[in-house]
């Protein structure tokens, strides 16, 4: 990995069709962390890296650090845009990270999915059941409910550029607050430098707009994809919803935690999707779940 900023945290990896992607890396504080599974988070649909940073810092500064990675998948963040929209797809971006994990000697890992990120777990659990020691699936599930579709699909590469970064945190915090009450207001600025890109100091879109192409040209739901969960069984799994979640039902999370013989449940409390993963019990939760998985324990049936 080839570094772009101080510390060798920020660098960029050559997919198979050679397409550049972002990567960022948090080295763990200690040594002693070999024993620790490293962790991969992958973002949803039109977000990137930088909203992992305070658990990925979390994961890699407190008391039991580990690596952590963070990856701006085709089209998003700092990664390289995909000259044909059609490969804006949950399979090529599951290539994708196999390349990556493949290019950093990640097997076994834990898999951090944001949405969009964790359909592509699922997927990368059908295909490479290796690659995958334990998995955290924030506010996704196999059925994606529909009105949560609508929702996005209403906004994706319409939502007007701010002009400057107070105009940014301003349209951050009027998009979110409603189904974010739990977020504090001192969160939106770190939160619009997630959402928006900078270029010479002003906010620029931190997607490739042709992303909403992708969501117009399929106008129903999704399959469920509970064969692709049942591939995950041998990894200890995190399901994370949002309280006023509406693309993860609270229906469906019963079901996967029937399906599933190693599964543990927290319910964000005022928060929407996609949880944010800032505030302290949230941390708490996936740092714990994470020691557990590392210790070979049982999470089975724990609510967090």
């Amino acid at each position: 990995m080839s570094s772009h900023h101080v510390g060798n945290r920020s660098g960029f990896i050559t997919v198979r069709d050679g397409l550049r992607l972002h990567v960022r890396h948090f080295p763990a504080a200690a040594m002693a962390s070999s024993r620790r599974r490293p962790v991969l988070c992958l973002p949803g649909l039109t977000r990137n890296g930088r909203d992992f940073a305070d658990i990925a810092d979390a994961l890699s500064r407190g008391d039991q650090p580990r690596e952590v990675f963070t990856l701006d998948a085709r089209g998003r963040g700092l990664s390289d845009h995909d000259p044909d929209w059609k490969n804006y797809n949950v399979p090529v971006e599951t290539m994708d990270v196999i390349d990556v994990m493949t290019a950093l000697e990640l097997h076994d890992a834990a898999i951090v999915g944001t949405s969009r990120g964790g359909l592509v777990a699922m997927v990368l659990a059908a295909m490479q059941p290796s690659f995958i020691g334990a998995v955290v699936l924030n506010d996704i599930g196999p059925i994606i409910e529909q009105a949560g579709l609508a929702r996005i699909a209403g906004y994706v590469g319409l939502m007007p550029v701010p002009l400057s970064w107070a105009d940014a945190e301003k349209t951050v915090a009027e998009a979110s607050r409603r189904a974010f009450p739990a977020v504090p207001d001192t969160a939106w600025p770190q939160l619009a430098r997630a959402w928006f890109n900078d270029k010479d100091g002003r906010p620029v879109r931190a997607y490739d707009p042709k992303l909403a192409q992708t969501l117009k040209a399929t106008d129903s739901a999704p399959p469920p994809l509970w064969a692709q969960f049942g591939a995950m069984k041998h990894a200890g799994l995190l399901v994370i919803r949002g309280e006023t979640s509406d693309i993860l039902s609270a229906a469906t999370v019963s079901q996967m935690r029937r399906q599933h013989p190693n599964c543990a449940t927290l319910e964000v409390k005022g928060e929407g999707h996609a949880p944010v993963l800032m505030d302290l019990p949230t941390i708490a939760a996936i740092t714990s779940f994470l020691a557990d998985m590392d210790a070979g324990k049982s999470v089975a049936g724990r609510v967090f």
